[in-house]
């Protein structure tokens, strides 16, 4: 039995809502600590990671497998302030998929079936993470990140997925912008909150 632990603020067993596997049922693991700091954030109150308890990777497992859940996904906060070797490998260990959703801002850890980055302003992701990413998504919050992100589009390899995804708050404003992008750049795909539509975590 390992006795590391790691601040966990939340966990649920939910539908996948974002990016590449929209639809699926996952169990989202929500660690806490972030030092990217977006002023849109909808989870601030995971910033601060001595806010929250820490839990021993052991029963974040067990949560998982309570839920019967065959994927996982560490998020955060910033899931890569903290060492995600020994969680991840528990993870698959017991044939769970391990997903990560970074902002790629601190060096990569974990052993992932699927890394989903979205780089921030507020803290520029690193480039070894950017060319590990299976799915780039972008949070568009105006007009000046569509060239943002092409900036990182041109620096992952060359089976990552591009999304674009509206900021949910701007979306009315930002969402024709995305769709007459998509349709003149058609290597990026829209994705969308889709949680938030079915009103579920």
């Amino acid at each position: 039995m390992s006795t590391s632990t790691l601040p966990l603020m939340e966990h649920f067993y939910t539908i996948q809502g974002e990016g590449f596997h929209t639809g699926r049922a996952a169990y989202f693991v929500r660690l806490a600590g972030c030092d990217v700091g977006c002023v849109w954030c909808d989870v601030k109150e995971s910033w601060d990671a001595n806010a929250h308890p820490q839990i021993n990777i052991n029963n974040i497992l067990e949560y998982v497998k309570d839920a019967k859940a065959e994927m996982a996904v560490i998020t955060g906060g910033e899931p890569l302030l903290h060492h995600l070797d020994e969680l991840t490998s528990l993870l698959q260990q017991n044939n769970i998929e391990t997903n990560i959703e970074t902002s790629g801002s601190s060096p990569l850890s974990g052993n992932w079936n699927w890394i989903c980055v979205s780089p921030k302003k507020f803290k520029e992701p690193l480039l070894e993470v950017i060319e590990k990413a299976n799915e780039l998504k972008i949070v568009v919050f105006n007009k000046s990140d569509f060239e943002w992100a092409e900036k990182y589009a041109a620096l992952v390899n060359e089976n990552c997925i591009l999304y674009l995804q509206p900021e949910w708050d701007k979306a009315e404003q930002v969402l024709p912008l995305i769709i007459d992008y998509v349709k003149q750049n058609p290597q990026w795909k829209i994705s969308l909150q889709t949680h938030k539509y079915l009103q579920i975590p």
